[in-house]
């Protein structure tokens, strides 16, 4: 009972805020405008300043190993490919609709919802390792959702006019501008004081804003008729997903427990509203990808939960 609740101390106050985001939009006390303006300040400002630091102080030699890279790309590719077929075998769901359905699948809410779970949990060394992953993930993930899709839709756009939406959408994701901290990391380029500081402020509201906004934007989604597939995608992200990455990292690759713990909890989280936009983007599966990042949302509450205290027993 003391290492539930102790587990549940971790989870709970993650929840809370996004409650407390949920209560304050569902009841009209933020307009809609508002949640809005907060979810965009988080997504393009407070969370790219904090990943910018985050890459900029990283030891690189020691938060960064190719093998929890290898097992974390991996473990999403699998979940993308096996979501497709699912949707497409079980639910005779159409190409272009199957992709949507595999990015809802493999792309888990890392960033508001994952960061702050590994930081209460585990604190700066796994924290650290998290980042590392992170830096990457939105860039892996568009590139295969794009390609995959203008390789299998047939809307009349060539694959070169695909891969250039894909390479224009990726850079102009503000997450992804955050990489420029690398370069600067390996050249030990310092940088202004002042500039650091205020970078430094508007990081520190990167986790609670971003976990408000997100209270605020599942207001927004419906269960709707496509459960079933919702229940999939949910169970592939908070179920399968781990579980592939923990035997991966902790069996098959051998990692540091700091990298388990990453990957593991990283691919726990359920689907993001990544999952969505891709979706409305095409117009493929919408209902689906909405419906999975609500459901996925409430069910992770208990999952999160679950592999804190698989992950707890195992070292």
């Amino acid at each position: 009972m003391g290492t539930a609740l102790a587990l549940l101390e971790i989870v709970l106050p993650v929840f809370l805020v996004i409650g407390i985001g949920y209560a304050s939009a569902r009841t009209r006390f933020l307009a809609e405008n508002a949640v809005d303006a907060l979810t965009s300040y988080a997504v393009r400002v407070a969370t790219p300043a904090l990943l910018f630091l985050a890459l900029l102080r990283l030891d690189l030699g020691q938060a960064v190993d190719w093998r929890a890279l290898l097992a974390f790309f991996a473990t999403i590719n699998i979940s993308f490919f096996a979501a497709m077929a699912l949707s497409r075998k079980f639910w005779r769901r159409r190409p272009g609709e199957a992709v949507a359905i595999g990015f809802a699948a493999c792309f888990g809410n890392t960033v508001m919802l994952g960061v702050p779970i590994a930081e209460r949990a585990y604190g700066a060394e796994v924290v650290a390792a998290v980042f590392g992953l992170i830096a990457l993930h939105s860039a892996h993930n568009y590139f295969l959702g794009f390609i995959t899709m203008e390789m299998v839709r047939a809307d009349g756009t060539s694959f070169w006019e695909g891969l250039r939406r894909a390479f224009a959408t990726t850079i102009s994701n503000p997450l992804i501008w955050s990489l420029a901290a690398l370069p600067l990391n390996l050249a030990r380029a310092p940088l202004p004081e002042m500039l650091v500081e205020g970078l430094d402020m508007l990081a520190a509201t990167a986790i609670p804003v971003s976990l408000f906004s997100l209270g605020g934007v599942l207001t927004r989604y419906r269960l709707r008729d496509e459960i079933g597939e919702a229940l999939m995608i949910s169970s592939m992200t908070l179920l399968a997903m781990p579980a592939i990455a923990w035997v991966l990292t902790a069996f098959v690759l051998g990692l540091a427990p700091e990298f388990v713990r990453a990957v593991v909890i990283l691919t726990a989280m359920p689907s993001g509203v990544n999952g969505y936009i891709f979706a409305t983007l095409y117009g493929r599966a919408v209902g689906t990808a909405a419906s999975a990042v609500l459901l996925g949302t409430i069910l992770s509450l208990g999952t999160i939960t679950f592999w804190l205290g698989l992950l707890a027993l195992w070292s």
